[in-house]
């Protein structure tokens, strides 16, 4: 079967890649990089010919408000009429667990605005949303940072590593559309605050984090039930110690 990756570079797309290619199937990694562009609309035809799943793992380079919004549906518009010209039968979307909560946020609008164009399009498709990524922990740490204290709410979250995002992606990629949202997710459950800054300990990092039960998630405000899932996630086996143990290394 061939299968099309947007951002099959990335993080999770050359993750994903790998697997489905494992199993034996024909996998275009489609990027700028490799003449495929969403947003352009180069080389979507030719990447899309013959393909029967698309899975859309890019990301926007941008989280300002205005920036993401147009990169979300721009992409999204440019990548579904290419799909309805190729006949594909099963569109995949990665998403992330909290979007329809966390809409004081652009970079979540722009997500929900993805989302709302894939369920109008009339292309069967799984929309697969995720607890954050244990990689993009820095990341979250970077963005409540003000000189060395990082601001970081105390809420729960369940992030999960990218090796169980991308076997989850690549069996989603074999089943038939769910026609609906399914939701993956870490097998823990810990304090934000108290997670990055275990992080930031592994890492030898000087920096340290403030409990604010105040400071925004790139700018949306947090309660207990925004970064977690209770709607019956499928949950990955990789735990906080193991990809700590792997991952958290200090540079």
């Amino acid at each position: 079967m061939k299968i099309v990756v947007i951002g099959g570079t990335g993080l999770i797309g050359s993750k994903t890649v790998e697997r489905l290619r494992k199993r034996g199937h024909d996998v275009i990694a489609a990027s700028p990089n490799s003449g495929v562009n969403t947003i352009t609309g180069e080389g979507l035809a030719e990447a899309l010919s013959g393909a029967e799943v698309v899975l859309d793992l890019a990301n926007s380079p941008s989280f300002e408000d205005k920036a993401v919004l147009e990169f979300f549906e721009t992409s999204g518009r440019n990548l579904l009429a290419a799909e309805k010209l190729a006949g594909v039968k099963h569109h995949i979307a990665l998403s992330v667990v909290g979007t329809e909560r966390l809409q004081e946020s652009g970079y979540f609008r722009g997500k929900l605005a993805q989302e709302k164009l894939i369920k109008a399009s009339g292309i069967p498709y799984t929309i697969v949303h995720s607890t954050q990524f244990m990689e993009f922990l820095n990341g979250i740490a970077q963005s409540g940072t003000v000189g060395q204290t990082v601001h970081l709410s105390p809420v729960h979250v369940q992030p999960i590593a990218s090796d169980d995002v991308a076997d989850a992606m690549a069996d989603v990629a074999l089943d038939p559309p769910a026609n609906t949202t399914v939701e993956i997710s870490g097998p823990e459950r810990a304090r934000l605050s108290e997670l990055v800054a275990r992080y930031l300990k592994a890492m030898k990092d000087p920096r340290t984090v403030e409990v604010d039960a105040e400071a925004r998630y790139f700018g949306a405000r947090l309660n207990d039930q925004s970064l977690v899932s209770d709607a019956n996630p499928r949950l990955g086996s990789i735990t906080f110690e193991q990809w700590f143990a792997k991952s958290a290394q200090p540079k």
